[in-house]
């Protein structure tokens, strides 16, 4: 329990007006070095959080302050932490998930929103905020009738300054809109190359309308990206004729996607940028992540058995506290071992749009440096 909470509930109850004090006084949830307290106020039966961190119980009790409609629970949170969550409220027989009331922080993804816990010493990147200097990119819309997969409609993001008498390095982006409306994408973009610390850039937005089924090692997708996409961008802008000016992009299905694409295609990608990459395999026995997973592990399998050089230099980054991590630091010795340039970041976050957002400049900036000179040590 934080300390101003502690003292808030010591002695005698506190009434109505002395909570109202004080959750108008502190931001919540209440922050310190290497805890968080969360806070639910309301009349209920239970109340539990449900927190999105693989390892630790999916749905933890709040204590109810005695005398009060204050609910409370605190957790061990390391420095640097950020992840998403819910309430989980029964009252009356029922039991509802809802955003936390007191905490104005949120973040969406394609199946709604949730509430985030930002932890000591986590500072949302500035370089994913509006710059009013930054001159913006534009969209373009390119139809392709694909033999392999039928229509298939992809946006490019053309960089400012765009000139058809230049050439310019491609990357091909697997759920384009979600990286739009979720992880800031376009404004990320727009800022680091008016920063120079990535060249002007094409960028390919793709979409699956079954990922399920395309982006789980299916052949017909990755001989669509690399024999009728790649293609097509360069009969609509001019690019670089050179794998190493080719990158090929995603997370969790989407980064398995643009591994098996590269893997499939070794000539097509110089570049991937592999977020939090869903790479289940089996060294023995089931695969038990249910049978979506079948066609991932039968292509991570033979992968892992025979990696070749899909690409010369990989980003490979995942959450701490995501299920996917075992998975995807296995994956760093095997691409070492064959002479890829490999750079490996995990964060203390979870499986999610503003992980990946977070993770975009370190990503791009290592696979596409620009005329900065971005160095990492």
């Amino acid at each position: 329990m934080s300390a101003a909470l502690a003292t808030l509930l010591a002695g005698a109850p506190p009434d109505r007006e002395a909570l109202d004090a004080f959750l108008a006084a502190h931001a919540v949830p209440l922050i310190a070095r290497e805890a968080v307290t969360f806070l639910y106020r309301g009349e209920a039966e239970a109340v539990y959080l449900r927190m999105f961190i693989s390892g630790l119980p999916a749905a933890q009790p709040l204590a109810r302050a005695a005398g009060t409609d204050l609910w409370y629970l605190t957790l061990s949170l390391p420095e640097g932490s950020r992840f998403e969550y819910k309430f989980e409220v029964k009252r009356g027989g029922t039991s509802e998930w809802l955003l936390d009331p007191l905490n104005p922080l949120k973040a969406s993804d394609p199946f709604g929103a949730n509430s985030v816990c930002q932890g000591y010493g986590y500072v949302p990147p500035e370089w994913t905020l509006p710059d009013g200097g930054a001159r913006e990119g534009a969209f373009d819309r390119l139809a392709i009738d694909s033999r392999h997969l039928g229509r298939r409609v992809v946006d490019l993001y053309l960089p400012a300054r765009f000139r058809r008498t230049r050439r310019y390095p491609l990357l091909v982006l697997h759920d384009g809109g979600d990286y739009l409306r979720y992880a800031q994408l376009k404004t990320v973009l727009d800022n680091l190359i008016h920063r120079l610390e990535i060249p002007p850039l094409v960028v390919a937005l793709t979409e699956s309308p079954d990922r399920l089924r395309e982006y789980v090692g299916l052949d017909a997708h990755a001989d669509f990206v690399a024999s009728e996409l790649l293609p097509a961008v360069a009969a609509r802008v001019p690019l670089e004729d050179d794998p190493a000016a080719r990158g090929a992009m995603g997370a969790s299905l989407g980064g398995v996607a643009s591994l098996h694409a590269a893997w499939r295609h070794p000539a097509a990608f110089g570049r991937l940028l592999l977020q939090s990459g869903s790479f289940a395999f089996t060294d023995i026995g089931e695969n038990h992540r249910g049978p979506v997973f079948e066609p991932v592990v039968r292509f991570m399998n033979a992968f892992r058995a025979r990696p070749g050089r899909p690409a010369e230099r990989i980003y490979l980054s995942c959450g701490i506290y995501e299920s996917l991590i075992y998975e995807n630091r296995s994956l760093v010795p095997l691409l070492q071992a064959a002479r890829v340039q490999v750079r490996y970041e995990e964060a203390r976050d979870g499986h999610n749009w503003q992980n990946w957002r977070d993770r975009l400049r370190a990503g791009l900036t290592f696979l596409f440096p620009g005329p900065l000179w971005m160095v990492y040590e």
